[in-house]
């Protein structure tokens, strides 16, 4: 199981590469992988069937007892196997139903990959969390594929809506597991199960459980999302939306019912809820036009169906319950396919469009036929096995419970005969008028995943004895009668009556359907939960609108205010409660410190006062290189390195900023009231200094200082600070790294305007206008010192800079890495050395200008970017696929001839990752900030009436 579930992540990266080669083919390559799974789930059945579940454990993460675990029983499978057999037809079908110009064809085919990969890792999970991680990835993977046209806002907002309300039940739900698992004591599924929890906590659990359940299997009052994500192309709603991702809370209802179903919460949930989502969405269904929302809408309803009769918590019900599962999997999704063929040949959805369609398409509509057939519950089909299973089980339980369950299955029913006729009748009679719909011809290969999927509703109704032993040892998990079976013809008994009555008020809605449409027309609609969706997103959006501007309005000053003065008030109140004050206080632990504390004083109260910005930001710059003093004079040489690293990089963005800026601070708007100002500064100064002098005296526990240098030698490096950031805190730093990517994104989505490039600029980019040689240089001149020094004005260029930057920028370079391979043993590692080889690219931009950036590093940052934060990833996720947990270091140690010992760990590659996120940081911010803005500025000076900009001259 593990194997396949990597096999699909592979396949999945990869896919987008093959569709360059193969277009729409791929589908027919990718669609291979889930059939291989297919086999080997059947190769596995007999002995899961005898009662030997498959059971897979990789450890990841002891601490909290949470394992890679799988467990494929006889419910897991029968879902896999519609997961890879579904799916697998699906993609069969695409490879026919896109055309080779699909936008982002191959992006859209490594997602529906994944996410029956997602599918198939949620069903078998055994472990609530690793199976909640997969329940999370499905409903990301869905927003992907229903928002796949980008281009229509319409898709936009559906795939939007999915998220938002399945992320919604999907917190409720984690709230649930959370509660359960501390109740039980494991985070096992089979486990809780095995073992049910029982009390408050239980029964508060189960609830929120329940909710992530709905939202996800669209219930009400969820089930708006459902209709809408009709946007997404048609193999995104015959798969995920008919067979694969609604399915996900059904299962969830279907795994908890044997151990929790007799909870307080349960049926008043399951059985109210799905019994009213099957009428609210065969209602609904009777009202649409359009062919693809009429089955949405009956997906709705068949969900609520389902939850009801899984939920219903006896063997008979759970027995028709996995049928009926299995039925819907097979007819809803060959239905969506054939609405897809409709479109395609047709170029409509709308019923009241078309017209003849079943004499010039008689294999399609056959195939619909079937299908629709087995949807209503008629004979000899799947659905009607089910069907008759599910009355059954109703009629025979005497509690309350079956006369609500059996009135909700009954009415339900009803509508789904007659909204099954109104999608017959209007995708392929005739109108009376005669009129034919234009047509244009498909391939037969586009009718051959639905003619597989009807046609095995059909096989399987007369060989129902031959599956029935897939559903069984799940119904056998349940209490009731061990002799109950599932077949297609049990004689003359209740069920049948129900279904003679059912098919008969099911004609009337068709015979009548012009009362009925003015019936539905009259009736109110008091409660909408889509308008009410949008009220709730129009509402967030306007309270945020006027809280924005509200804190915002006085520009950054007013928003900065607004944040101290929260930080005074709320740490303020807790330090005048406070009474672990220190003893004593040492004002200084060498001479030097007061003075180098006087001088960055000095500094921060200069850059408060400051007028002109490269004033203030060089203010700024002294009492961080005061910072770098008191920790390299501290016996901290690493933070003194980076820190000084760190700074001057900081200085230079700053000035880069600054030439879009006027000289003078305040030039325009003069500040008011500066004694404000200046006591919520100087109070929350002195707040922080109060805030680290407490501190200092509120440790409880012995430090673990004195055991690092044990854990640093553990980990095969002597220097603390580098191992504590590869090694023991290698989450943190990983954290870390992935916000300095998305702060290089943030940054350069700012500042490109029209598009973002992949990198900067090269010499031979440049127009020829812009090559200009200096006064004392001909064309006889040696080669230059920078290879774009002539891209400068004359007036900007220095020769003793340039000489400079290229004698110090390759051993820069050299000396980087070296910090990048010592950081381990000695002060440096990955971020100290990005950092050098960042401000080495930093100093040859400005010694040669944006052209000399493109020259220095001709590289994608964002690729730099990206492979940094795979390889830092990869160092973490690498260990699981060998027995081990996340981040678990390995070593390769050998003595070296002239070298000594040589060693080369994990950490080491978390580090060239790190390196590699800091230079690629760098190279995107001199990009953005530095190569395009100077091309913007190239534009205005060179527009006839542009005004000379107001910027610092540096």
């Amino acid at each position: 199981m593990i194997a396949s579930l990597a096999g699909f992540a592979v396949i999945s990266l990869v896919t987008p590469l093959l569709t360059r080669w193969l277009g729409r083919n791929v589908f027919f390559l990718i669609a291979a992988l889930p059939v291989a799974v297919f086999v080997v789930l059947l190769c596995w059945m007999p002995g899961i069937l005898g009662g030997t579940p498959l059971v897979e454990r990789l450890r990841w993460i002891p601490a909290l007892g949470i394992e890679l675990s799988f467990r494929l029983d006889a419910l897991a499978l029968l879902l896999s196997l519609v997961i890879t057999g579904v799916g697998a037809l699906v993609l069969f079908y695409c490879a026919r139903y896109f055309r080779d110009d699909e936008p982002a064809l191959g992006r859209f085919a490594a997602l529906l990959l994944l996410f029956a990969g997602v599918m198939f890792g949620l069903v078998t999970a055994d472990d609530v969390f690793v199976m909640f991680t997969f329940w999370e990835a499905t409903s990301v993977l869905s927003y992907l594929l229903i928002g796949h046209y980008t281009g229509r806002k319409e898709s936009r907002g559906a795939a939007l809506q999915a998220l938002t309300v399945t992320t919604f039940g999907g917190l409720a739900m984690l709230v649930g597991l959370v509660i359960l698992t501390v109740g039980a004591g494991t985070t096992s599924l089979t486990a809780m199960i095995a073992h049910p929890v029982t009390g408050a906590a239980a029964e508060w659990a189960i609830a929120l459980i329940l909710i992530g359940a709905i939202s996800k299997s669209a219930l009400v009052p969820f089930h708006f999302w459902l209709p809408a994500a009709m946007a997404a192309p048609t193999p995104v709603s015959a798969y995920l939306h008919a067979a694969a991702m609604v399915k996900a809370g059904v299962y969830l209802v279907a795994v908890l019912a044997p151990g929790y179903a007799d909870t307080a919460v349960w049926h008043p949930i399951v059985i109210v809820l799905g019994g009213f989502t099957m009428l609210v969405g065969g209602w609904r269904a009777l009202r649409q036009y359009d062919l693809k929302l009429l089955l949405a809408y009956g997906t709705v309803s068949q969900l609520g169906f389902l939850v009801l009769v899984v939920g219903f918590g006896t063997r008979d019900a759970a027995l028709a319950g996995v049928c009926l599962l299995l039925a819907h999997a097979l007819f809803k999704a060959t239905l969506f396919l054939v609405v897809g063929i409709i479109d395609h040949s047709a170029g409509t959805r709308d019923w009241r469009k078309l017209s003849g369609l079943g004499r010039r398409m008689p294999v399609v509509a056959v195939i619909a036929g079937l299908a629709a057939a087995s949807m209503a519950g008629l004979p000899p089909l799947l659905g009607f096995v089910a069907k008759e299973g599910v009355f059954t089980a109703f009629l025979e339980s005497h509690d309350g419970w079956g006369t609500v369950a059996v009135i909700a299955a009954v009415a339900g029913s009803v509508l789904t005969v007659a909204y099954t006729a109104r999608f017959f009748w209007g995708a392929f009679f005739t109108r009376p008028d005669g009129s034919q719909t234009p047509l244009h011809r498909e391939g037969a290969l586009l009718a051959t995943a639905p003619a597989i999927l009807a046609a095995a509703g059909v096989v399987f109704a007369f060989a129902i004895s031959w599956i029935e032993p897939l559903f069984t040892p799940y119904a056998d998990t349940l209490p009731g009668r061990d002799e109950s079976h599932l077949a297609l013809w049990h004689g003359f008994e209740p069920a049948l009556a129900l279904s003679a009555m059912v098919f008969a008020l099911g004609a009337a809605p068709i015979a009548l359907r012009r009362g009925v449409a003015r019936a539905q027309a009259a009736v109110p609609h008091p409660i909408d939960s889509g308008r009410g969706y949008l009220r709730i997103v129009r509402s967030v959006d306007a309270f945020s609108a006027w809280l924005t501007t509200l804190i915002q309005r006085r520009g950054l000053p007013g928003y900065i205010t607004v944040i101290l003065i929260v930080f005074v008030g709320g740490v303020g109140s807790a330090i005048v409660g406070n009474r672990s004050w220190p003893a004593g206080i040492d004002l200084w632990h060498y001479p030097a410190q007061p003075f180098i504390a006087f001088a960055m004083i000095v500094a921060a109260v200069g850059a408060a006062l400051a007028t002109h910005r490269v004033t203030a930001v060089l203010l700024v710059g002294v009492t961080g290189y005061g910072l770098v003093l008191l920790f390299g004079m501290g016996g901290a040489p690493d933070l003194a390195l980076t820190q000084a690293l760190v700074e001057t990089l900081t200085i230079v963005v700053f000035v880069l900023v600054l030439r879009r800026l006027p000289k003078r601070m305040a030039q325009r708007n003069p500040p008011v009231k500066r004694a404000l100002r200046a006591v919520i500064g100087i109070a929350a100064g002195v707040l922080m200094a109060l805030v680290g002098f407490i501190a200092l005296g509120a440790r409880i526990q012995p430090t673990i200082a004195d055991g690092l240098p044990a854990l640093s030698l553990e980990a095969h490096g002597k220097n603390i600070v580098n191992v504590m950031l590869v090694d023991i805190r290698a989450w943190d730093t990983l954290g870390e790294i992935s916000v300095l990517v998305a702060v290089a994104t943030g940054i350069a989505s700012l500042v490109f305007i029209t598009g973002r490039t992949g990198s900067a600029p090269r010499l031979s980019d440049a127009p020829g206008d812009h090559v200009r040689p200096a006064a004392h240089e001909t064309s006889t001149s040696r080669p230059q010192w920078l290879m774009a020094g002539r891209t400068l004005a004359p007036s900007s260029r220095s020769i003793l800079i340039e000489v400079l930057v290229r004698l110090l920028f390759h051993p820069a370079i050299v000396v980087s890495i070296f910090l990048l391979f010592v950081g381990h043993n000695a002060p440096g590692g990955g971020f100290a050395g990005g950092l050098l080889a960042g401000l080495a690219l930093v100093f040859r931009y400005l010694a040669g200008g944006r052209y000399e950036l493109g020259e220095a590093a001709p590289v994608d940052a964002g690729r730099l970017l990206g492979t940094g934060l795979l390889i830092a990833a990869g160092t973490a996720t690498l260990p699981l696929f060998f027995g081990m947990t996340a981040f678990q270091s390995t070593w390769f140690e050998a003595d070296i001839p002239l070298i000594g010992t040589l060693s080369i760990g994990t950490s080491t590659l978390f580090d060239i990752g790190v390196y590699l996120v800091v230079v690629g940081l760098v190279l995107d911010i001199l990009r953005s900030l530095g190569a395009e803005v100077d091309r913007q500025q190239e534009e205005e000076a060179s527009e006839p009436d542009a005004a000379e900009p107001e910027v610092a001259r540096t």
